[in-house]
């Protein structure tokens, strides 16, 4: 009698165990622990980018992210082209993590027909003692690949008039288990713009953030001021900041995001500098990202 009840005694406890840990999965990255000078603060944000633009955080050392992300056209254009529905733009990329600090990534944009690449390396690291901030630095570069224009007799389309360059320090901070915010000091290159009214070099200052309203939910929200080429245009159009807000949903280790955008482009040049949709005007678009995962090497531990 004494050994059933104590083998009872057992199974119960391992199944209430197991439905602990799954219980307590979600809750591992923002679990409280005793504080070590060594100890780092992780989960700042739980994607590698906010909305549009990157976040301090990286992929693991050999995990491969395929990334679509897709906006559609602006919500007042009515039912007629529902809602914006029936006009997208879309974006597939692949980023890779090469060590917890060093990561890839390769993308192709529908607008403009534009390829990208970037690399993002963790600079510093949050601790809960001695280090306040993460700090990263996000290098980009994109091509423009549709038919050059037509051009008079006796001038030339130069490839370089193509080429676009981002550089970014990523400085984030996570506050407690709800709140971080990020501080991203840009600086966007174009090499061929008009002259008469703007720089090759715009310099722009984002800030993003994130706050976490349950398990499974955090609002985001991002926004790129320019200091300067205010007055730029794109297209014979004038340009705005941009700015986005949107929903991150964690289901199963990936993040699923829904914003509310008034840019259409996802590449930097495009949506700090480029942006010709306002917020005032009603000129939003709906959009989201979503993520798949692959583990390509695996970590040493688990190797065995």
């Amino acid at each position: 009698m004494r050994r059933s009840f104590l083998l009872t005694a057992v199974c119960l406890l391992g199944i209430t165990s197991s439905y602990a840990q799954t219980d307590s999965l979600m809750d591992m990255l923002d679990k409280t622990a005793p504080l070590s000078k060594k100890e780092t603060v992780s989960a700042t944000f739980k994607a590698t980018r906010i909305i549009n633009g990157s976040s301090v955080e990286n992929l693991g050392a050999g995990v491969l992210d395929f990334r679509i992300s897709h906006r559609f056209g602006q919500l007042n254009q009515g039912s007629q082209n529902f809602f914006g529905l029936d006009d997208a733009t879309t974006r597939l990329g692949l980023d890779y993590g090469i060590t917890k600090w060093l990561m890839v990534g390769i993308g192709h944009n529908t607008l403009n027909k534009e390829d990208d690449g970037f690399v993002k390396l963790k600079l510093l690291t949050q601790r809960k003692q001695g280090m306040p901030v993460s700090v990263s630095y996000f290098g980009n570069i994109s091509i423009q690949t549709t038919p050059a224009p037509t051009l008079p007799a006796g001038d030339t389309w130069e490839y370089s008039n193509r080429l676009f360059f981002t550089n970014q320090v990523l400085v984030a901070r996570k506050f407690n288990d709800w709140l971080s915010l990020q501080l991203m000091p840009t600086i966007v290159h174009y090499n061929l713009v008009d002259s008469t009214n703007s720089d090759n070099n715009t310099f722009a200052i984002g800030v993003g953030g994130r706050i976490k309203v349950s398990r499974r939910i955090a609002i985001t929200g991002e926004y790129y001021y320019r200091l300067n080429n205010t007055d730029m245009l794109y297209n014979g159009s004038k340009t705005y900041n941009y700015a986005s807000i949107g929903i991150d949903i964690e289901t199963g280790g990936h993040v699923f995001q829904l914003m509310l955008t008034n840019a259409p482009g996802m590449t930097e040049r495009t949506f700090i500098g480029q942006t010709t949709d306002s917020w005032s005007k009603g000129d939003i678009h709906f959009g989201f990202n979503i993520s798949r995962v692959f583990t390509v090497v695996k970590p040493k531990e688990f190797r065995q």
